[in-house]
């Protein structure tokens, strides 16, 4: 069990809290084969704005029913891109007309979203892409969608890079002054990745250290990432995406406040034809995986053009909602176990509570290594039944034990959730 080092924001809350909805949302929807579009398919950007922004309606946009499928889930934050790489803004940004209000929809998405959030007592984040490739003054670089038209070197001719480090300043200070999130979660630098004489691009181009001054200056308790490329300065958490880590992360050594993210399936943005979404037994040890590594998990759903939760997004929400509704306990306010980990199992732990989640049910008897004699009580979470420390002589005489290695005797046959939850409270 590790104290990861201080923060700049507050951070008490989120390392409580754990499980948070990640939600893409913006033009792509429209598509709907992948948020990354624009840029995989070489599409001009003039022509994405033309195809997609007139076409823009989410008439069935109630984010109070996101709100309420999110706290169901057992998620007590959320996250929504307010601008995705595309560069379409989901509130009425007085920097750009590239934005919702420039819709049929013709209404501003972030003001409702956050107000459904707070009622539901939820947490607040909002996304912020770095990447713009949209904005005329964005270069053209390894991840634009103009990067092998064969006038790239001229057309980025003009284009002023510190001018759109001054645009988002503008807009991110929008963000925090008019919804005042409780996260900012910005994305992503790539400063050593250049392709045909083009170079990546990371802290000197976003100019982020006047980023970060003015973010801590607006909003001194905010959650930052780490995504602005600002080594000397730390970010509140650490963001590994699409992994599972197999340990507690650690920056330089020392450990440190993080968060996965990951999808249903293998898309952020709504992915129509998509078809890698997770199983029931995946989406909850990733969060167990996640919890017992003493991180955080930012579960993706990607909204449709329409403004709903497909159904396939609402089945893997139902999965949440049916298990944390019964385990919540072992992941709110946990973090990773100071007892060795049990074959088959994850430890999470909570003052003087250890949870075990058993991945793999081993017929009748669980050995709990280092807890010979520190267990006062166990008790199953699902439906809060004993779980017994002790056996007939009869039972134990052909097992091999440990000398500090705690028995459980299990029932014969697995409980009927998907990840049963042994509650250790010690002595």
């Amino acid at each position: 069990m590790f104290t990861p080092r201080p923060t700049a924001g507050d951070t008490a809350w989120f390392v409580h809290d754990r499980f948070g909805m990640f939600i893409h949302w913006g033009l792509y929807a429209l598509p709907a084969r992948h948020e990354w579009l624009m840029t995989a398919e070489k599409i001009d950007p003039a022509l994405y704005r033309e195809r997609y922004l007139s076409r823009f309606n989410p008439t069935q946009y109630d984010p109070r029913a996101w709100a309420r499928s999110a706290r169901a889930a057992g998620m007590k934050y959320a996250v929504l891109t307010a601008k995705h790489h595309e560069g379409f803004c989901l509130w009425d940004s007085a920097y750009t007309d590239f934005k919702v209000t420039n819709t049929p929809w013709g209404q501003d998405l972030i003001v409702p979203f956050v107000e459904a959030l707070r009622a539901e007592g939820l947490k607040v984040g909002l996304y912020y892409s770095l990447l713009d490739w949209s904005h005329p003054d964005f270069t053209i670089d390894v991840h634009h969608p103009l990067r092998d038209h064969p006038d790239a070197a001229r057309l980025n001719q003009g284009r002023v890079m510190p001018r759109y480090a001054a645009y988002m300043r503008h807009q991110v200070a929008e963000l925090l002054t008019r919804f005042a999130p409780d996260i900012l979660w910005c994305d992503f630098s790539y400063p050593n990745r250049s392709y045909n004489g083009l170079p990546g691009k990371g802290r000197a181009d976003w100019e982020s250290d006047q980023l970060y001054a003015m973010i801590r200056q607006l909003s001194p308790n905010i959650i930052l990432n780490n995504r602005l490329d600002l080594p000397n300065l730390p970010a509140d958490f650490y963001t590994p995406e699409q992994i599972q880590l197999t340990g507690w992360m650690r920056v330089e050594g020392e450990p440190v406040v993080w968060e996965a993210c990951q999808t249903f399936s293998g898309s952020w943005g709504y992915h129509r034809d998509e078809d890698s979404w997770k199983n029931p037994e995946q989406l909850i040890m990733m969060l167990i995986n996640t919890v017992a590594n003493g991180g955080n998990l930012l579960m993706n759903v990607g909204p449709t053009a329409l403004g709903t939760f497909d159904p396939r997004a609402e089945q893997a929400l139902g999965v949440y909602r049916e298990w944390m509704a019964l385990h919540g306990e072992a992941i709110y306010g946990c973090t990773q176990s100071e007892f060795p980990t049990p074959q088959d199992c994850r430890l999470t732990q909570k003052g003087n509570t250890v949870y075990v989640h058993i991945y793999a049910w081993p017929f009748k008897q669980l050995h709990l290594p280092g807890l010979a004699g520190r267990v006062a009580y166990a008790r199953f979470l699902h439906d809060g039944s004993e779980v017994p420390l002790t056996s007939s002589a009869w039972e134990l005489e052909y097992l091999t034990v440990q000398p500090d290695t705690q028995l459980l005797f299990l029932p014969v046959r697995k409980p009927a959730v998907i990840v049963p939850v042994v509650e250790l409270t010690l002595k």
